[in-house]
């Protein structure tokens, strides 16, 4: 009997649901995406009500091949890729590859990969809908849009190697702003009094200096504290007020994407990128003993915190057990959401109370195990009792003029605190038991100096927050534009705070001056609102393009006139040190560098970003085994070995040798390489010395015509696969199979190339790459 044919994205997800069905199924990958717009060109027909042209990825043309050969002989074709509009477009562009009529297509969503889920899956199929890929369709077409229309102008108007996007831009907005609120600051001191007071009973505590003569205490300098200080040594300090109230502490509803990115980022100090990449693997699934590959969490890109029934049920029941019957409320907590949140999925949660985080720890790597058991424990807290204090206020006379007041806590019952930490705004110190009119003893007096503080520059869990708070961008956009405004330098970290570059905040003074419309708060969120209409099925998303494109024309119009500073450089605020002139941030073949402004009469020139501040990273380096940590060079964002310069190890440039020898002669092999935009090349070894280099595999079997050592593998669209000699005077040349495709991790779009000319490594030894390509995110 013919097998159901059932798709998924990644293969890790589908050794997980193969594992679940039985004998009529089988289950392949497709490796995320398997059409997309052409990276060559815009790819979108504007005056033809903005039609998408798409095409099949070519890394993907092997992977398409083999589904459409396993969907001839399959009963059915399941199309099981990610619960969201992701995925939806996914499902819609494998059906477009197989949609001859013949045989049926059904969609499925997964939840969660659990076998009662999936089984439930495969037994109530399901079609596609419409909407949801409409409305990944118009993002994507928004995305391209503003990428292939604006890059090229920042490239005209300012430099090589930028892009503009329509939430990524908005994003670098806020970094650029808060600098300029924090650069504008100016600190003013004040003061603080405390005095140190002892009840007949321990403990000392400490109360503040809130009023002088009935009014709020201002303290503008030492002077004046001083003065104070010694009015209030001889004082009679008597409890003027007891106030004792007893508070509830409600837990924090269970984690959507965003607020899970934000507390990984506060308690493990994860990036956003990594918490996504966890959290996918805990999803699909993990390998645990002999109970095989099962699905940790639910889906983990969702705006809601509804909770299904069912978990509450079995929460409700594991609380009672491992605690009190007191530690579940009297009915399950039903937390709401805010503004106006999708609700296609439940928050994200355990599947199931058997795999505790202690159960399956010995399965799961560090990382893993720590989100997971954020996860759990912020679930299961979200359905506990509330945490009660008794908290105890008081206010104290210090003779006529002064007022002082303390706040103090006793946690009655922890409630949910036994779970999930609590912040530090929950915490309270204990106040000793004290009555009206008691007079206290003063121990000590202490005046404390303080100046008003600039608001904080955004670390990647802020700034995930503030765009949530302004409707801008989705979750699962967030890891994707942090590692843009990266990878661009247009922002660096300093202390796990973002920093925007001379060159970010020129680029938004460019935006924000020439497209103000894409550069509006108010308008991104406004565009978001109507993609969810458009998922909805209220909103036709032509309409919507309509309007956004029109407003986009004549923006680029206007900023099409303005002066380019691509040749002279971009002013700053330093002096050349060689000749005293205004130092620029230029653009070159191999990056953005600082300059003199009076070349070539002086030639000084610099790195820009040298003295960021590299990130540690938990990984560890394959060649010497010290840490990994991320840098920002003038090429942008990489990851290299701390050990440096005694170890040059750098992540994704590793030199694999494949043992060839050069065909020059030289002595050299030929090492496995990588360009800055992750293509390979194979070059010899012995660079500079010897320049041979090319973008063809070569493998090791020797020529039959003219018996070369080794022969080359090239793939092209005319021609397919083929070997063909490495010496072109043999002429020789036969059909072969293609390389194995790397599988890309499920989910994830790939980002619109910038435009590259020369994509030499700074090194050099790579090919020539012809032909540019425009784009941004």
């Amino acid at each position: 009997m013919d097998k159901a044919l059932l798709i998924v994205e990644s293969p890790a997800k589908a050794k997980t649901i193969n594992k679940y069905l039985g004998s009529g199924y089988r289950v392949m990958a497709s490796m995320g995406h398997v059409r997309d717009l052409p990276k060559s060109k815009l790819g979108v027909d504007v005056d033809k009500d903005f039609e998408p042209q798409y095409i099949i990825i070519p890394e993907r043309e092997k992977v398409v091949g083999e589904l459409r050969a396993a969907a001839r002989t399959a009963s059915s074709i399941i199309l099981a890729a990610d619960p969201d509009r992701e995925g939806e477009a996914i499902c819609w562009h494998l059906k477009a590859i197989f949609d001859d009529g013949k045989k049926p297509v059904f969609r499925v969503r997964l939840q969660e990969i659990t076998k009662q889920a999936v089984e439930d899956a495969v037994r109530h199929l399901g079609e596609l809908n419409v909407h949801m890929f409409e409305a990944q369709q118009a993002r994507r077409v928004l995305d391209r849009l503003v990428g292939y229309k604006i890059s090229p102008l920042l490239w005209k108007k300012i430099g090589r190697g930028l892009s503009a996007g329509r939430v990524q831009s908005i994003a670098l907005r806020l970094v650029v702003e808060r600098e300029r609120e924090i650069r504008a600051f100016r600190k003013e001191e004040f003061w603080t009094i405390f005095a140190y007071l002892e009840a007949s009973l321990p403990p000392r505590f400490k109360a503040a200096l809130s009023k002088i003569d009935g009014k709020k205490a201002k303290i503008p300098d030492g002077a004046s504290a001083q003065a104070i200080v010694d009015a209030l040594k001889g004082a009679r300090y008597v409890v003027r007020d007891v106030a004792v109230t007893e508070k509830k502490r409600n837990p924090p509803p269970p984690y959507i994407t965003s607020t899970l990115q934000q507390e990984a980022f506060r308690l493990l100090r994860f990036p956003v990128k990594k918490t996504m990449s966890v959290a996918q693997k805990l999803y699909e699934g993990l390998p645990l003993g002999e109970r095989g590959p099962m699905g940790l969490i639910t889906y983990m890109r969702t705006d809601s915190v509804r909770i299904s029934a069912e978990a509450q049920a079995w929460a409700r029941a594991a609380i009672v057990q491992s605690f009190s019957a007191a530690h579940v409320p009297s009915h399950p907590r039903v937390h709401a959401n805010k503004g106006k949140a999708q609700d296609a999925h439940e928050a994200i949660r355990p599947t199931s109370p058997e795999l505790t985080p202690e159960a399956v720890r010995p399965y799961l790597k560090k990382e893993e195990f720590s989100l997971y058991q954020l996860i759990w424990n912020r679930f299961f807290a979200s359905q506990m009792s509330a945490a009660v204090l008794e908290e105890t206020a008081l206010t104290i006379a210090a003779g006529e003029r002064f007022l002082f007041t303390v706040k103090g806590g006793v946690i009655k019952f922890k409630g949910w605190w036994e779970l999930y930490p609590k912040k530090e705004e929950d915490e309270e110190d204990a106040l000793p038991p004290v009555k009206k009119d008691e007079t206290l003893t003063l121990a000590e007096l202490e005046p404390k100096q303080s100046f008003t503080q600039p608001p904080a520059r955004y670390t990647e869990g802020t700034l995930v927050k503030e765009l949530e708070a302004k409707g801008i961008g989705r979750p699962s956009t967030y890891a994707p534009i942090i590692a843009t405004l990266q990878n661009r330098v247009y922002v660096v970290k300093e202390e796990n705070k973002f920093v925007p570059t001379d060159l970010g905040m020129f680029v938004t003074d460019f935006l924000v001056k020439h497209f103000p419309d894409l550069m509006e708060y108010k308008f991104t969120a406004r565009m978001e609102g109507e993609l969810d209409e458009v998922s909805e099925g209220t909103l036709d998303w032509v309409g919507a393009m309509r309007d956004f494109y029109g407003r986009l024309q004549n923006d680029l119009a206007a900023a099409g006139k303005v002066e380019s500073v691509a040749g002279t450089g971009i002013p700053l605020d330093e002096k050349c040190p060689k000749c005293g002139k205004l130092l620029v941030n230029k653009g070159g073949k191999f990056g953005r560098f600082k300059s003199c402004s009076g070349y070539p009469e002086c030639d000084y020139s610099d790195d820009l970003y040298k003295k960021s501040e590299p990130v540690p990273l938990e990984e560890k380096c394959p060649t010497c085994g010290a840490n990994l940590v991320q840098r920002v060079g003038r090429y942008g964002m990489f990851v290299a070995c701390s050990n440096y310069p005694k170890c040059r190890f750098i992540k994704g440039k590793e030199k694999v040798d494949t043992g060839i020898a050069c065909p020059q002669g030289c002595g050299g092999t030929l090492l496995k390489r990588k360009t800055k935009r992750e293509k390979f090349f194979y070059g010899c070894s012995s660079f500079p010395k010897c320049r041979f280099a090319t973008w063809d595999e070569p493998l090791p079997e020797s020529c039959p015509k003219c018996g070369r050592p080794f022969v080359l593998r090239k793939t092209t669209k005319k021609d397919g696969t083929y070997k063909h000699c490495v010496d072109e005077n043999c002429g020789w040349r036969e059909p072969a199979s293609p390389p194995a495709v790397p599988p890309r991790p499920a989910g994830e779009e790939p980002e619109p190339a910038g435009k590259d000319g020369d994509s030499r490594e700074d090194g050099g030894g790579a090919p020539d790459k012809p032909g540019p390509e425009a784009g941004g995110v």
